[in-house]
């Protein structure tokens, strides 16, 4: 049975994350202190300890999800599972793109610390998830709440969930009058920018700088593109997607879709939480999820595949 490894992105840090996965595979720290020496920061002092406060800073959460994803993909592929694709939610798609053999964890965590650091610079910004509305009810929804800032789809996460983004004024006012339009609720996230919008078009014209000087191979495993939902085998087109994700929707439900009609039955969730996990079932029910986050999850999704 088919399967693909997909890994989560910002919004899915917690305090301790990895610490199991180090404590049980010791040679894993070295992931960690590379994610320190890179960044400068105590990545690895944030994830197994805290504060939640610093953890969840978008320059701190970023290279701290992608290290705790990675090493999860670490695992799984020392243990010889192999999948037919790769894909991620956002950030997330950068530990895809080190999964894939495009760029190693090195030179993927370096642009990803570099990522978080001019999303972190960038405007002031807010986003809200809209859920039980059409993508059309939605994006009336922006239209109407255009009246009081920037705002637009940031993510096609599921058929019942789409994410919107934007300043922080017209996404507060989104959210007020969101059942007007068809939504059953309308919930703010806890950020502080306004991700896949216009507002990150300085960070991500700073950001091309940086991924065009950086040598990417062709994937050895095909990624779907947040950009587009379909797959990429090509390195400069996989540099191209990357930064244009910057300001460009996360197509998350096309990726899942993308995936199934490839024949992949089989999504196994690497990295903190069981958020992508839970979207793949409500864009395609009869899929199977499994989640890696610590020892435990990591022997239950071994043996449950053994026995598939």
């Amino acid at each position: 049975m088919a399967l693909a490894f997909v890994f989560p992105g910002q919004g899915v840090q917690r305090v301790g994350m990895g610490k199991s996965l180090v404590k049980a595979f010791p040679e894993l720290r070295e992931f960690y202190a590379m994610a320190d020496r890179l960044t400068g920061r105590p990545i690895s002092k944030l994830c197994f300890d805290g504060p939640d406060d610093e953890l969840t800073l978008t320059i701190n959460a970023q290279p701290a999800i992608f290290t705790t994803c990675f090493v999860c993909w670490v695992l799984v592929a020392e243990r010889g599972l192999q999948p037919k694709f790769v894909a991620g939610h956002s950030l997330g798609e950068w530990t895809a793109v080190a999964a894939s053999g495009a760029l190693e964890f090195e030179d993927a965590l370096r642009l990803v610390a570099k990522r978080g650091e001019l999303m972190h610079q960038a405007p002031v910004g807010s986003m809200a998830a809209i859920l039980g509305a059409s993508l059309a009810q939605v994006e009336k929804l922006c239209q109407a709440a255009a009246e009081k800032g920037v705002i637009t789809v940031a993510n096609y996460n599921a058929p019942d969930q789409i994410v919107i983004s934007g300043e922080v004024t017209a996404v507060e006012y989104a959210v007020q009058i969101a059942r007007q339009f068809g939504a059953v609720k309308a919930v703010p996230l806890k950020v502080s920018g306004a991700f896949h919008s216009p507002l990150m078009h300085a960070a991500k014209e700073q950001f091309r700088f940086y991924v065009e000087q950086t040598p990417f191979k062709a994937p050895e495993v095909p990624i779907v593109a947040n950009v587009t939902g379909q797959p990429v085998t090509d390195g400069d087109a996989l540099k191209r997607l990357l930064v244009e994700q910057l300001t460009s929707p996360v197509r998350w439900a096309d990726c899942v879709r993308t995936m199934y009609e490839q024949g992949v039955r089989v999504f196994v969730e690497l990295g903190p939480g069981r958020v992508l996990a839970g979207l793949v079932r409500r864009t395609v029910p009869d899929a199977v999820t499994f989640c890696v986050e610590d020892p435990k999850s990591l022997e239950e999704t071994l043996n449950a595949l053994d026995s598939m």
